[in-house]
């Protein structure tokens, strides 16, 4: 029997509970569909406050979900992992069954 890594878990349950949210499952699938986006650009589709949508990139930035870039004065994100998506489907399809 394998050894089980309590670091690695937490680190996952970590990132599992930093894409629970609405608002960061909204700005996931966002970044799935456009790539790359400013933080302006989320908070005006998303229609929330830019230090909400800043607040919530900055969770999921922390616990390695998205990456961000300077770009002059804007700050872009992108996701780390175009497999998110699967996961959000699955949860999703596991709901509905």
């Amino acid at each position: 029997m394998s050894e089980i890594d309590i670091e690695q878990l937490e680190i996952v349950a970590a990132r599992l509970k930093s894409i629970a949210h609405p608002i960061r499952i909204a700005i996931i699938s966002l970044l799935q569909e456009k790539g790359k986006l400013s933080v302006t650009d989320i908070h005006n589709i998303l229609e929330i406050g830019q230090a909400v949508a800043s607040h919530h990139l900055n969770i999921l930035k922390t616990n390695g979900i998205l990456s961000c870039k300077r770009e002059g004065k804007q700050m872009h994100y992108t996701l780390k992992s175009n497999n998110l998506n699967k996961i959000l489907e699955c949860i999703n399809k596991c709901s509905t069954d």
